[in-house]
């Protein structure tokens, strides 16, 4: 399964970001292979619609979870639709190793 984790850097040291929408980069980690690709997030700094066009950016890469530390009122039920779970990591000062290392106990 593929996970997106919202990252405030492009390393795997980096933090989770705590906002979806704008986050710095997604982090899209492959369970079967442990891969991890970096994509800078081209919706960070919109005026208007950051959340729904990040869920569709994840939604690209067939995603089946999204980790992030806060998700907005308006991507709740779009990612409802498209059958994709949300996860919130309420601890700031976890790394994107962190979560993966979570991700995969």
């Amino acid at each position: 399964m593929k996970i997106a984790i919202t990252s405030t850097g492009n390393t795997l040291d980096s933090k989770v970001d705590e906002r979806f929408g704008r986050c710095s980069h997604f982090v899209i980690y492959d369970t079967e292979t442990k891969s991890t690709e970096f994509i800078p997030n081209p919706n960070k700094e919109v005026e208007n619609g950051a959340g729904p066009a990040s869920v569709q950016l994840v939604a690209s890469k067939n995603v089946g979870k999204i980790v992030s530390g806060e998700f907005g009122m308006k991507i709740k039920s779009l990612v409802d639709s498209l059958k994709i779970q949300m996860i919130v990591v309420k601890d700031q000062s976890k790394t994107i190793t962190d979560v993966i290392e979570m991700l995969n106990h």
